[in-house]
């Protein structure tokens, strides 16, 4: 038995495509310039944006992996690179020693600011290059809430 796909369906993946694609093209972007005048990734970047933001300038080593989508293997290695480098270092909590944090220094902080606003002028370019392409381009428009 053969079964149709739905127009709405179509239209939904068709627009999950864009997305992905456009997911994809951005990232790329991103990480290139922030490796290349920066000297992180994408993921570190987004630690020491989780970590700025955070109240006390902390996350527990999951909470942080959930909010950049990593896994806690992935975290550790990555807040073991932003410790080498100045950025962060681990602290154990004081009410439950089995509990690790991740702490950004005002190192880190200092280097997120000024990596900031170059990831914010690489997404708009990004988003702007992408505009140009059909397959992207209906994803941008969503995304910026435009006709």
């Amino acid at each position: 038995m053969t079964i149709k796909q739905q127009p709405r369906a179509a239209s939904d993946q068709a627009m999950w495509e864009s997305v992905l694609g456009l997911h994809a093209f951005v990232e790329r972007q991103l990480a290139h310039v922030l490796q290349r005048r920066f000297g992180v990734g994408l993921s570190e970047y987004r630690a020491l944006e989780a970590l700025t933001r955070a109240e006390k300038g902390e996350h527990r080593m999951q909470e942080l992996a959930d909010r950049i989508g990593l896994g806690q293997s992935s975290v550790t290695r990555l807040v073991g690179r932003l410790e080498s480098a100045g950025y962060a270092y681990k602290d154990t909590c004081a009410d439950d020693k089995r509990g690790v944090f991740a702490v950004i220094t005002d190192e880190g902080r200092k280097h997120y600011q000024d990596a900031r606003a170059a990831y914010s002028d690489a997404l708009g370019s990004a988003l702007d290059t992408a505009s140009a392409d059909d397959q992207l381009a209906g994803a941008v428009r969503a995304l910026r809430n435009t006709p």
